[in-house]
């Protein structure tokens, strides 16, 4: 994932960032497997490797760019900021119990909840159908909403830029 990851900040090319971007998520989800989450390298892989790359290339196409502007000087300020942001976030992980870590408050007081009285507080007998769909169901549609609200904003822009298109097409036809 590294050697993509730095694959991707080299070129230039943006159809091959795409390309690699997809790659990179299909990496995220063959992680996600090896640490049994199933569901989440499941979606990963529909949404980051599938809808994501799709949407990307059909923006690109939409867009006529092929390759990334290449600017001559480096814009401290946000740079600062990216690091200052990583460093803040890479702090907060620090207390964070390890992996599978037997005795992490997960462990302890969540997961058993869970197990023991999703069938009767929820219904379903899948314990992940009824984390997902109950107890954190508010989370689901918040994060439905979000990636809904950037598919139209997208769209919206996308609108736009076609509209000044064709405008600029019938005063170009009109001369």
């Amino acid at each position: 994932m590294a050697v993509t990851a730095v694959f991707m900040l080299w070129l230039r090319d943006l159809v091959a960032v795409i390309m690699l971007s997809g790659i990179y998520s299909l990496f995220a989800a063959m992680i996600y497997v090896v640490m049994d989450a199933v569901d989440v390298a499941f979606t990963e892989a529909a949404v980051g490797a599938g809808v994501a790359t799709v949407l990307m290339l059909g923006t690109l196409a939409l867009t006529r760019q092929g390759t990334e502007k290449v600017h001559k000087t480096i814009s401290w300020g946000p740079l600062s900021l990216v690091l200052v942001t990583g460093a803040v976030l890479i702090y907060g992980t620090l207390d964070m119990p390890r992996y599978g870590d037997p005795n992490a408050p997960v462990h302890s007081h969540v997961a058993p909840r869970y197990i023991e009285r999703s069938a009767s507080e929820v219904g379903p007998p899948n314990i992940v159908t009824s984390v997902l769909a109950s107890y954190r169901g508010y989370d689901t549609l918040g994060e439905t909403a979000v990636v809904f609200t950037a598919a139209i904003g997208v769209l919206v822009i996308l609108g736009r830029r076609n509209r000044r298109q064709r405008k600029k097409a019938k005063r170009e036809d009109a001369t």
